[in-house]
């Protein structure tokens, strides 16, 4: 097996109708943890809640490490870390009244040392695997109008552009416990991994986003870009992106 080492680069973006953003994100110091959350419950409350989330999942990486990287140790941190971000983001709502009801989507992933990736997420932002030129949806979202496309009652782009869709089914904060999806991906040299709120697919088809992610070769480029061209497309939302970019190494080390 091929070991891959990896660069990862990120960018936010308050678009171009939304006065604050509610969004945020982190990447561990080691680049093995990453993290993207997208707040609701209006200003103070959405970017309360998004930048709660990020900070429990930072503190509880940097406070209780997994002890060992398997699949099996890092898909129970995850599950505990996300479900520590949710505890902060309802315990603060129940406490203070000028945020009650705020919440927040989450996306977030943990590196591990055998070319595996443990994605963890709840409510409607994504991560992609651009492999070869083509984009997999590796979430699936928590919302409405996802649930009516997956039933078959709209299409693609129905779905994509519909007025209802951030609509979410499932959040962190509106409860002391929260459901959790978690998928795990195994990755090969020349992978992409794009984690991103749903400001990005409002605008950019998943081709457009392979399609962006075929003409660069850094991290850095690639969010550049992708912002770029969401915000050109009119950028209704806040927009966050972390791209991940997978190469051989002689020793696997990220």
């Amino acid at each position: 097996m091929t070991m891959l080492t990896w660069r990862v680069a990120a960018v936010t973006d308050a678009g171009c109708q939304r006065q604050k953003n509610e969004d945020n994100y982190y990447v561990s110091p080691d680049n093995r943890v990453f993290v993207v959350a997208d707040g609701m419950g209006g200003a103070l409350g959405g970017a309360r809640a998004s930048k709660l989330t990020v900070e429990a999942i930072a503190n509880w990486w940097n406070e209780h490490p997994p002890t060992e990287f398997n699949q099996k140790t890092i898909k129970q941190w995850l599950l505990e870390a996300v479900s520590q971000a949710n505890r902060s983001v309802y315990s603060t709502a129940e406490q203070d009244v000028s945020v009650k009801g705020m919440g927040t989507t989450v996306v977030a992933a943990i590196q591990y040392n055998d070319n595996c990736m443990q994605i963890a997420h709840v409510g409607d932002s994504r991560a992609y695997l651009i492999r070869d030129g083509k984009p997999v949806l590796l979430t699936q979202d928590h919302s409405v109008v996802q649930e009516m496309f997956r039933a078959g009652r709209l299409t693609e782009e129905q779905a994509r552009i519909n007025p209802y869709k951030n609509l979410i089914t499932r959040c962190l904060g509106h409860d002391d416990k929260v459901e959790i999806d978690l998928t795990p991906v195994e990755l090969k040299a020349n992978d992409w991994i794009v984690l991103c709120t749903d400001g990005l697919p409002t605008v950019l088809r998943d081709d457009q986003i392979s399609e962006v992610l075929d003409t660069v070769n850094e991290p850095e480029a690639a969010c550049e870009e992708l912002v770029k061209k969401t915000i050109g497309g009119g950028a209704p939302d806040n927009v966050t992106v972390v791209a991940i970019k997978y190469l051989p190494s002689d020793n696997g080390k990220g």
